[in-house]
């Protein structure tokens, strides 16, 4: 799946210093879901196939503000 094919909910509101997409974010997919992008976190392993990341708590404040909820 290309970046281009999801809507990104994030990164609109901070001055455009995340244009160039290298800013911690959270985008839908067209089946609801979401991705998320941000720092790596070694919290702690997750199973095979998963990853962790770590978005500050702003971002996902925007998401739901961007999604109505």
């Amino acid at each position: 799946m290309a970046r281009e094919e999801l809507t990104r909910l994030t990164g609109n509101t901070n001055g455009g210093n995340c244009g160039q997409g290298d800013c911690p974010n959270v985008y839908r997919t067209e089946s609801g879901s979401f991705v998320v992008q941000g720092d790596v976190s070694t919290a702690f392993t997750p199973p095979a196939g998963e990853g962790l990341v770590e978005i500050p708590e702003e971002v996902l404040r925007e998401a739901v503000r961007a999604l109505g909820w």
